[in-house]
């Protein structure tokens, strides 16, 4: 490619994202709102997580490092960034997933993991807690207890 094509197309490339972020607010959360499912047992939850703290779901370790909401004008949408580990006795943590996950579209960014789902559905704002649209029922206990110890063993 020629510079100018080069050019052409990143100015292109500016001119379409500019309009998503103006008059955009984004509110830094936090408070992370998780859905979970555990494939084996078929059980299926919502957690509370607090940024930057630890929630373990079964042998999963889960950090949430950052929560982001838009509010309107714009569409509204929630993303987080997560760290998620899989601790096993005796070995070293082993990284399941490291990066940003959107409530509006799980599947986009999805956690691969062969007994457990975890999927964003909101960051927390307080506003939220203001007009009671909080989260997972229950979930306004802290910190955070882990909710799924893990499946019973097999007789």
């Amino acid at each position: 490619m020629t510079p100018a094509r080069v050019s052409a197309l990143s100015l292109a490339g500016l001119i379409a994202i500019a309009p998503l972020s103006a008059g955009a607010e984004d509110i830094h959360a936090q408070t992370a709102i998780l859905g979970w499912l555990d494939k084996i047992t078929a059980r299926v939850g919502e957690a509370k997580v607090t940024v930057g703290q630890e929630w373990r779901l079964g042998s999963l370790s889960i950090v949430v490092r950052s929560c982001i909401r838009r509010v309107p004008p714009d569409d509204p949408e929630s993303g987080a960034f997560l760290d998620i580990s899989e601790l096993t006795d005796g070995q070293a943590p082993r990284e399941v997933f490291r990066g940003w996950m959107y409530a509006s579209s799980p599947s986009l960014s999805a956690m691969d993991h062969g007994v457990y789902d975890v999927w964003v559905l909101k960051c927390e704002i307080p506003s939220d807690l203001e007009t009671g649209e909080g989260g997972a029922p229950g979930a306004d206990a802290a910190p955070v207890e882990p909710v799924d110890p893990g499946a019973p063993p097999l007789d």
